[in-house]
């Protein structure tokens, strides 16, 4: 197993009407391994299921240095060059990407039990929950979810896989622009389908020790918060 990625790109694309799968399909065929040759770690690909126009993936790297050379070497390269054509008309941005850095928990995964082309993608739903925090705010506040929420989302039902908050180093491969001066945390939790994220959703909204909270949590926001229901694409290692 390798050791966790210490840098995590949360991206999230908006895409061309009816356009998805023709992405996943050229993503799950062309992508994955020669960017996992050259250093980077494609953790997870998913459908937004609330959402038909976006695709979410998670990519990591073990420090700065991997994440400029894997980039460089995928960007400049022929298999990029062959397909990207085909990849990017499916997209009307790819522009709304987060830098994170982990917090707890560990989505590494062993690329050797990746599934083939042609799988069946899984019943389970990986929820992403996004903090949007004050500048700097993120130290506190992974202290307070760690100590105050968790318990409970894992009391209601959810399997908490992982936390990340805001990378405030500077992103260096600018060819790929992220969403820069903001300050998040992020909050990965599993579900076995999503009638069993429905019966969470439904326990929490219950929980007496949810509500005593919540108002430190509201105090705690810049702006409400954002949560993606998302279903692991059939090669998605995080599934």
């Amino acid at each position: 197993m390798r050791p966790r990625d210490q840098v995590v790109e949360f991206r999230n694309y908006v895409m061309q009407p009816g356009q998805r799968d023709v992405l996943i399909d050229i993503f799950e065929r062309h992508f994955i391994e020669p960017q996992e040759a050259l250093g980077a770690h494609v953790l997870g690909t998913f459908r937004n299921i609330d959402n038909p126009d976006r695709f979410v993936w998670l990519r990591g790297f073990t420090d700065f240095e991997a994440r400029y050379a894997a980039l460089d070497g995928f960007y400049t390269g022929d298999v990029w060059k062959a397909h990207r054509e085909r990849a990017n008309a499916t997209m009307i941005d790819s522009d709304d990407v987060l830098l994170l850095r982990p917090i707890a928990g560990d989505i590494t995964r062993d690329p050797s039990t990746r599934p083939p082309v042609g799988a069946w993608a899984p019943d389970s739903l990986i929820v992403a929950t996004t903090y949007f925090l004050s500048p700097h705010g993120d130290e506190a506040f992974a202290a307070f979810f760690s100590h105050d929420a968790a318990p409970i989302l894992k009391d209601t039902g959810a399997e908490l896989l992982a936390t990340f908050a805001t990378e405030h180093s500077p992103n260096n491969y600018a060819r790929l622009p992220v969403r820069e001066n903001e300050t998040v945390f992020v909050a990965l939790t599993r579900f076995a389908s999503t009638a069993a994220h429905g019966s969470h959703v439904v326990a929490l909204a219950q929980s007496l020790a949810w509500r005593a909270i919540e108002p430190a949590l509201t105090r705690a926001l810049a702006v409400p918060t954002q949560t993606l229901r998302l279903q692991p694409t059939p090669r998605s290692l995080l599934r």
